[in-house]
């Protein structure tokens, strides 16, 4: 079954004119999306089909030259789309080549209809190759499920105009002429049709899906030093205090805090506080489990959350790491100024060594039903305050949590709350 060329040549047209002016307006001020690119791709796509749309009205300089220069300039802009969207630099020397190729070639057989055919399929085909290459290059690093429809658009395309380039030279597997209706024209614009919606769409819901990831990694993650926030530490403590309760694990919690932080921002400004919290978080992060959990409870005071973990073993790496903070020594730019140079040792580069150290709150052991994350949070807190309170730069211990006066009466009871005792 064959479709009326200039029927699915203008259905390409309006579709991809569409398409370009909803992308322009949504990628407006996203160029790292590559949204702004594949809108140009697009706008390409509608000229080279409206010229030639046009065969035989305008001069075969525009629609045969520059039509087919032009479908050959689409790949160029989705290809360079994606090198955006990746973060790659378009290599534009590279991506510009097929289109002149084509355009020399369409020149010299610009009398030869089965030639061009052959020739530009095979281009744009690989080219097509080339944009699917890509975006598969980089699939594990692409989130969502947008990338499939990107690449099931642009797979086709490559097909299809692989077997028309195959079958060009036959006189009886492609029309006389571009505008005759024949199964392989259809087939060829229908897969033009489908690289304008299906991965335009896939793109899109690329662009949409990093957005989403990015802002659930602002809503998780303290922007300065990497780790958990606040709320994702909470959110995490809450599930592993639960877990912790129903499995009769033990679980553990520090509360860490910056010894004398505001010295260090009022000598040397919030720039170098800002590195003296990386640094101490960096410490913090070297010698923990892969299963421990290091967030920014607020300000310079940190919270390592220690899944399964005894009382003792927790004392013992909060000394761990409060040796480690102490010998660190966080090291930064010059810094001017007298009380810089008596506090701190000089380094030969030029830079210089800040003295930091931490005090540790800790309480562990095994939870009773009835027990909260904020109870844990208190108990480690009341130890991290008598920490300061004994001189700082050391760790004290909370040997209970503080439980309301009913769960008390019911954990000395046991036998009227059968659950507490699993």
């Amino acid at each position: 079954m064959a479709a009326d060329v200039p029927t699915m040549l203008a259905m390409i047209v309006v579709s991809s004119l569409m398409m370009a002016a909803s992308m322009a307006v949504v990628g407006r001020g996203r160029r790292s999306d590559g949204l702004a690119r594949w809108a140009v791709a697009l706008l390409l796509t509608a000229i080279g089909h409206t010229l030639i749309m046009l065969r035989g009205v305008v001069p075969d300089v525009l629609s045969v030259v520059l039509g087919n220069v032009l479908l050959s300039g689409v790949f160029v802009g989705l290809i360079a789309a994606i090198y955006q969207f990746q973060g790659r630099p378009a290599r534009w020397p590279l991506l510009l080549a097929p289109p002149a190729l084509v355009l020399g070639f369409v020149v010299v057989f610009i009398d030869n209809f089965a030639a061009r055919v052959s020739f530009v399929g095979l281009v744009v085909g690989l080219q097509a190759v080339w944009a699917l290459a890509t975006a598969l290059e980089s699939r594990h690093a692409t989130v969502g499920r947008g990338q499939w429809l990107l690449v099931a658009g642009l797979g086709l395309e490559a097909a299809v105009l692989g077997v028309r380039a195959l079958l060009a030279l036959s006189s009886t597997a492609v029309a006389s002429g571009i505008l005759q209706a024949s199964l392989l024209q259809t087939l060829t614009f229908l897969a033009t049709f489908s690289v304008v919606l299906i991965s335009t769409m896939g793109f899109v819901f690329m662009a949409r899906d990093r957005a989403d990831e990015n802002n659930r990694i602002m809503a998780a993650i303290d922007p300065l030093t990497g780790v958990a926030n606040r709320r994702s530490l909470i959110a995490a403590l809450d599930r592993d205090v639960s877990r912790a309760v129903r499995m009769r694990e033990p679980i553990a919690l520090m509360m860490v805090d910056i010894d004398h932080f505001k010295r260090v921002n009022d000598r040397y400004g919030h720039p170098v506080g800002d590195q003296v919290l990386c640094s101490v978080v960096n410490v913090l992060r070297g010698r923990v489990r892969a299963q421990d959990l290091v967030g920014r409870y607020g300000g310079e005071e940190f919270m390592v959350v220690l899944p399964d973990t005894t009382l003792l073993g927790a004392e013992q790496l909060a000394r761990e790491l409060c040796r480690a903070v102490a010998e660190s020594r966080c090291r930064i730019g010059t810094v001017e100024g007298p009380e810089a140079r008596a506090d701190n040792r000089a380094e030969p580069g030029g830079g210089t060594n800040i003295a930091v150290t931490v005090s540790i709150g800790v309480f562990g052991g095994r939870l009773e039903s009835g027990d909260s994350w904020d109870m844990l949070i208190a108990a480690a807190d009341r130890a991290l305050y008598e920490a300061k309170e004994n001189g700082r730069n050391r760790v004290e211990v909370a040997m209970a949590l503080r439980r309301p006066a009913a769960q008390r009466a019911v954990l000395d009871n046991p036998d009227t709350h059968p659950v507490s005792r699993y």
